[in-house]
Order: structure tokens, then sequence, then C-alpha cells
């Protein structure tokens, strides 16, 4: 599972995978709707008679993008036929248009006639029931529609637009797709297919010895046929060479806001923050939601998907970025968790990206006794991240614009939600969705966002409810000092569960332990703080070659090794940063930097090709496990590299003084 190269605009998002493939395309929202749904939508090419699709053997493809943007640079060579591809991949930063730009050149001293297809294997909302394919003569393409969804196909060459096309039925009785008529070069021409179809089209080009060719390939998405027309119009007019280098300008402008924050940290991790950034934005959609992950593959191993809005993701994601200086990129995500807030005033377990309650594992009653099914961190972190952006930017109207409608009710829950006997919130499922108890992370958080309420009271003049909100805080915090220390481990316990009548101590060791200092609860340098730290260096570190941390002792999701004194669990890229964030917090001279920056360059190492990360890692191999692009492995990376860039300052301006 992995998506090797992912390009978006907020409204518009397409995955493609190792052969360059379009396998997902998410419209209108960024993770809803996939109207490719994991199929292949291939590109081939045929030459001196024979043919090959670019997921054949005989080529040697490297993955890549353009330098500090969002158009992909993929390079195809194909020896047994003397052709090299040049290829780039690209979205319009305003509307939904995908652009494909073909270099075809000729390694021989022949000359070569090359014909190009490209084949379109679309499920319109996600299924194939009732989809149409057509030919459209007014302007020669070729356009699918169910609907409300329109796509609509075109492209030229040096010979003008579209030579061949045909429509056909797919994965139905014994048709697998007219991407078979394809490969013997000619296209049959059929004009309109309805139910289970697809759809091919065909350029030609010829090269002289030597010589090289440019196609185009362009896709237009919109609600109606005038649409998608207006826009295949728009590409004409206004030259698709021109608009792939407008893409790469735009995304190469919106990351001159973080230059000169890298410290003597290695071109490969600048390389891997500022790619992280841009594959971040990939996966926010212009209304607020911030999605987990769109790699559809996920979907072969339970029928779901993580192309959900988690809060927690969500502020986690928020925060790095609001670190990273893109408070307007994420300012909507909180205007998204205000839309969505329940009456009672927290946040479901996750949500789709038009605000509707997503699907959840979690259940209203176990055991003939009723429950909440939330995760409470997932209402205190928007919060603590709605104050840190506060904190760090200053901007006044995002807050009081969400006072009253968020702040306030959320603060008020958390507030209620509560174990008197403990001075704890009362239990809810973990920050990982697989326990129900009182969590150390969770009360960490708990603390952060109730003190964030707070602050936000103070600055409104609010001073009742201010006071009410600390000391709800100063509770929580008196309970994780007095029922989730364990002297005898000398650590943070990971929590709390209700077992024959009595709260009893999970010892399980557990990543997420390091919320105890990111959240305020106690100071990084703290000694039990310090010990837990330790604890997890040790206990949770993967003793291969590999490396990293895991999320927890014994941790099933994805189990590549049964031995957890060779591997607790698999490594996460999240988790191990973690850890290199508190070595970064706790750093008191330039040498202690060290271990972080090898972690950074360690992790910007386990990137796919093309720079993508994904949750965790094969902990004997390094490959990818779970799905990837992640949004919070990425988010994360960015966290760290700020962090570091920012301490290391700090700390070389006391050594000159």
């Amino acid at each position: 599972m992995a998506r090797h190269l992912v390009i978006g605009n907020g409204k518009l998002l397409i995955n493609l995978d190792e052969f360059g493939y379009i396998r997902d395309l998410y419209y209108p929202y960024v993770g809803q709707q996939n109207h490719v749904g994991g199929q292949r939508c291939r590109v081939g090419l045929w030459c001196d008679g024979a043919f090959v699709w670019l997921d054949d053997p005989s080529w040697r493809i490297e993955l890549g993008y353009i330098e500090d943007s969002l158009v992909t640079n993929v390079t195809a060579r194909n020896d047994r036929l003397g052709i090299e591809l040049y290829l780039n991949d690209g979205i319009h930063q305003r509307d939904c248009i995908y652009l494909k730009r073909v270099v075809v050149r000729n390694l021989t001293g022949e000359p070569k006639q090359v014909r190009l297809f490209f084949h379109q294997d679309l499920m319109i909302d996600g299924n194939e029931v009732g989809d149409t394919a057509a030919y459209y003569p007014a302007n020669h393409t070729v356009f699918h529609y169910k609907r409300s969804f329109y796509f609509m196909f075109n492209g030229r060459s040096e010979h003008g637009g579209i030579d061949q096309f045909t429509t056909g039925i797919k994965r139905f009785h014994a048709a697998e797709g007219t991407w078979r008529d394809a490969e013997d070069g000619h296209l049959a021409g059929n004009a309109i297919s309805q139910g289970s179809v697809d759809s091919t089209i065909g350029f030609h080009t010829d090269l002289n010895p030597h010589g090289e060719q440019v196609v185009y390939y362009w896709i237009a998405v919109g609600s109606d046929l005038e649409e998608v027309k207006k826009l295949d119009r728009y590409v004409q007019d206004s030259d698709p060479e021109k608009l792939l280098s407008r893409i790469v300008i735009y995304w190469n402008n919106w990351l001159n806001r973080v230059n000169g924050i890298y410290g003597d940290l290695p071109q490969a991790v600048i390389r891997q923050f500022r790619h992280s950034l841009l594959i971040v934005r990939t996966q926010i959609d212009e209304r607020g939601a911030i999605l987990a992950a769109n790699d559809s593959d996920i979907m072969q191993y339970n029928r779901d998907h993580y192309s959900y809005m988690w809060p927690r993701d969500g502020a986690l994601i928020a925060d790095a970025m609001s670190l990273a200086g893109y408070h307007g990129t994420i300012a909507p995500f909180f205007h998204f968790c205000a839309r969505a807030l329940s009456p009672e005033g927290y946040l479901y377990h996750k949500y789709n990206p038009d605000g509707t309650v997503g699907s959840s594992w979690h259940p209203y009653i176990v055991d003939g006794v009723a429950r909440l099914p939330i995760q409470e961190d997932e209402t205190a972190l928007v919060l603590y991240a709605l104050w840190k952006d506060y904190a760090r930017h200053g901007e006044i109207e995002l807050p009081q614009g969400l006072y009253g409608a968020l702040v306030r009710k959320s603060a008020a829950f958390l507030c209620e939600y509560m174990e008197p006997s403990l001075d704890l919130p009362l239990p809810s499922y973990d920050l990982w969705e697989e326990r129900y108890g009182i969590w150390t992370y969770t009360a960490s958080t708990v603390y952060g966002g109730l003190m964030g309420a707070a602050y936000f009271a103070d600055l409104f003049g609010d001073y009742d409810r201010s006071d009410r909100y600390q000391a709800a805080a100063g509770r929580i915090k008196q309970g994780i000092l007095s029922h989730l220390w364990d002297e005898q481990s000398g650590r943070f316990a990971r929590g709390l569960v209700w077992r024959n009548g009595n709260w009893e101590k999970d010892m399980t060791l557990e990543s997420s332990l390091f919320g105890l200092f990111v959240f305020g609860v106690l100071p990084a340098d703290d000694p039990r703080v310090r010990s837990t730290m330790e604890a997890i260096a040790e206990g949770l570190s993967v003793k291969t070659d590999i490396g990293g941390i895991a999320r927890y002792m014994g941790d099933y999701y994805f189990r590549a090794v049964d031995d957890t004194r060779i591997a607790p669990g698999n490594p996460w890229i999240i988790c191990t940063l973690w850890l290199a964030n508190y070595q970064i917090e706790t750093a008191r001279t330039l040498a202690d930097l060290e271990a972080p920056r090898r972690t950074l360059e360690k992790v910007a190492g386990f990137s796919l090709p093309g720079g993508n990360l994904p949750e965790q890692l094969h902990p004997l191999d390094g490959s990818p496990l779970s799905v990837a692009p992640l949004t919070w492995s990425h988010a994360t990376y960015v966290q760290t590299v700020c962090l570091y860039g920012r301490k290391r300052e700090q700390l070389a301006k006391s050594a000159q003084s």
C-alpha cells in the first residue's frame, strides 16, 4: 500500500502510484467521493509494432517532484523500444484541472512514430453503476458523467488533438476494458457506453533520430457539461505548458515563508521538510477538513479507509502548520470543528470531509452500561491548537469568532466530564482508538485544552470562566500526579482501567506519554518526565538497523515481528519524532542536538521515492506499512524541523554570549 505521488489544490486531489497511474481522484472534497477508487488509469505506448503499458518490467522508472512544487517529475526509460519519457503531472492551483506533460524522446538513430494511449477507469461517486462514457464531437473530447460529476478528457500532440478514442464495458462478463483495445495500436472508436464503463484516448507523434516531442493530456472536472467544457477551453486558450509552469511558480512562492529556519540541517532534511509541507497542504480541504490519509489501498484490509477528519490528527497537524507559519492555511479547520461540535460540547470520533459524522467502532453501550463513544483528547486538542496558533500569530479575530461556538462550549464539557473521586477526566477511548479508560495522554491534553480556554477567557475579559477553567486544569494536574505516577516503576502509567470494582494502573509502556510535557502538565526536565521518556527510548526502540520507536509494547497493528525483544511494535514515524522532540526540548548545548538531527536524517531516508512518508515501517527492511502518505507523519516532521531550527538558534546565541 502506498501512493507515491500526490497532487491537489484543496478541491481536487489525485494520487498516482509507482508507475505514474492515477489510482485515486477525489472531488469535490479532499478525501470524499473517490471517482477512481484504486483502479488503474493506465498509460501505454505503441512503437515499431510493439505495445507496452508503463507497469511493464521493461521500463525503468524514477519518481520525484520538480523541486519545491506539487508538479511531479518522472522519468521512464525503455531500452528495448529505444524510448525515454519525461512526465510531469500537476493540478491547477485554483481550478479543478489535472494536467500531464509527456516528453517523448527517441534514443535511437532511426525515426520513429509513437502512439501514446491514456486510459480512463472511473467509478464515479464510488461505484460503477450508471456511469456514462461518451465521445463529444463539439470539442473533440471524451467525457464521463453521472449525476453532478463530469470528467472531460483531452490533450494534444504536434499533430493536434485526440487522434483515436473508444469507450466500452469493463469488468463485466468477459469484458476487461478498453485498455485491451489499445494494445494493437488502434482504438475501435465506439462513441458511447453506459454502466460499468471506461474509455481510452490516443495521440501520435513523429520523432526524428534522437529527437523529442511533447504530448499533453488533461482532465477537466466539474458539476455539469458546460463547466467542464469551459475548463477545457481555458486549458487550450492558456496553453497547458504555461499552466504547468504557473503551478510550479505558485508552490515555489507558497513555500517562501519557511526560508531560513534550518540551521545546520543537511539538504536531504530540508528537502523532506519542504516536501512535507506541500503534502500536508494537499490533504487539507478548502472548507477546513484535514484528512488523515487518502490511500485507498487500505480498503483491501478492513473495508474502510483513512479519508476522514479525526479531530486529534487535525489539531496536531494544524499546530505543526501554525508553527511553520501557515496560520491562514489551517484557520478553516477550527471553523470546521465549531460547526461539527455536538450540542453537549464534544467532538465525535471522526468526520467526513463534508462535516457529517464518520464511521466508528466505539460502542454506545457495553455490558448493558451506556458510555459516551468519544476520544476526549480530540475535543481538548482543538482548544490547545487554537490557543497555540493565537500565541504565535496574534490573530485575535479567529478566536473571537469561535469563542462562544467552540471555546466556551467545549471547555464547559471538559470541566464537567470528570471523575470526581480521582480529579481526572471520565473514561474515554485512547488516542489509538483501541481501549477504554482514563489515559495519561488524554488527561494531559485536557489540561492543555482547559489552560488554552482559560487564556482565551482572560483575553476577552471573561474572568469568572477563566478561573473555572484554570481550577479544573489544576485538579487534573494533581490527579495525574497522584494517580498516574507509579513510584515502583519510576515512570508514569499509560492510564487507569476499571477492573473488579477498582481503578487499576495500566503500566504498558506507551510512547504517547510524551504529552505530559508537550501540553504543559510538567516541564520536560522534570525528573518524572525524564525517567518516563528514558523508559520509552529504551523499551520501545526497535532493535534492528531500521530503528525507530514503536507506539507501545506489544502493538498488534500490522505487526511484522512477533518477538517484542527485537520489535515492541513496528516503528512509527510520529513516535520516533516525538522522542526527537523531547531531545530537542531538553537540549542544553549544540552537541545535544546531534541525536534529533540524526533522527531527521534517518526518517527522510525512509521516505518513498518522491518523498512521501508512510504511517509505519517494517522493522526488518524499512518498507512502508499501512497508508502512505500519512498526513500526521508529514506534519510531525514539519514540527520537528521547526523545533530543531529554533532551538539551535537559541543555543547558538547562548554560546556566543
